[in-house]
């Protein structure tokens, strides 16, 4: 079955990158409608802009989706990954401005209301992508890969010249209530030298230590610290389930990423799709729903980290 959001749910803050001040709302949507974002600040001919692969532009640092008319809303991956992990499939967002906002830096504030005010389900089938045989998509020494595997699985590796970061790797299964669990509280990080330019670049002009994870060689310089040992790549973890809700429904594979970052899980999406053999489309029956994400999560999953 097919599921959205209760109730229409409010945030307002910073865009990562613009600076500039936003208001977004999930609000519920009909089976069958998929995830959009709705530019409330634009006339309505040309407002809608579809969260699907087709609709990601190339940027620095977030994903960015466009709609034809060139509307666009930037920094979707942590809202979507709360979706995604909450196993909410259909929600219309609306947002008044050009980039979602960053909050704590982590999909725990929307995951937190979306939990705590519930999910609606629809008597509506709910069709997934089986991926059936392995897709790789390469840039430079970077990359990701999706397999066939039996359930939902993701695995990453990073590696960082700061010794706060370092080589760290994972892999987990995104089945009942894991996202929640294990990713859903780890924040954007980014390191000290690269402020400065990101910022001449016209980025990061909302990034402050209270919404990312800043590291200095061997220092953290966020109050408070960590809030896992290995936070970095949960979130680069949790970046790569927002840029895979694009694909448009739960994945039943295993996705891999080395040093991987929202262009090449996008040009991974693309790869797929453009090889009709490597997947499928299934209708989702009772024992494939108890192995997708967000089945069986609850408000007590939530990690109890502010």
């Amino acid at each position: 079955m097919q599921s959205t959001l209760s109730k229409p749910l409010r945030f307002s803050g910073c865009g990562l990158h613009s600076g500039l001040t936003s208001l977004i709302t999930l609000c519920p949507a009909p089976a069958n409608y998929g995830i959009r974002f709705v530019r409330t600040d634009q006339p309505p001919e040309c407002a809608v802009v579809s969260a699907t692969w087709e609709m990601v532009e190339s940027s620095a640092l977030c994903t960015k989706i466009m709609n034809h008319a060139g509307v666009s809303v930037s920094t979707v991956e942590h809202v979507l990954a709360a979706l995604a992990g909450c196993g909410i499939h259909n929600a219309r967002i609306e947002i008044d401005g050009q980039e979602a906002p960053i909050l704590d830096g982590s999909s725990r504030p929307f995951a937190l209301e979306i939990l705590r005010n519930g999910i609606e389900c629809f008597d509506a089938p709910l069709t997934v992508l089986r991926i059936l045989r392995e897709v790789t998509f390469q840039s430079g020494s970077a990359w990701a890969k999706l397999s066939p595997y039996s359930e939902p699985w993701i695995s990453f590796h990073i590696d960082f010249e700061d010794s706060a970061i370092g080589i760290q790797q994972k892999s987990l299964t995104l089945s009942n209530g894991s996202f929640i669990r294990e990713l859903c509280n780890s924040r954007t990080f980014c390191r000290s030298k690269d402020v400065d330019a990101m910022r001449a670049n016209g980025l990061a002009l909302g990034g402050t230590l209270e919404n990312a994870v800043v590291f200095d060689g061997d220092s953290v310089l966020s109050p408070g610290g960590l809030r896992h040992k290995d936070e970095a790549v949960r979130h680069k973890m949790l970046d790569a389930i927002g840029d895979l809700c694009l694909a448009g429904g739960p994945i039943i594979g295993h996705y891999t990423g080395h040093c991987a970052g929202h262009a090449i899980t996008n040009g991974l999406l693309r790869a797929l799709f453009e090889d009709k053999r490597a997947y499928e489309w299934v209708k989702c029956d009772a024992d494939l729903y108890r192995i997708l994400p967000g089945f069986n999560t609850s408000l007590a999953e939530l990690p109890l980290v502010a």
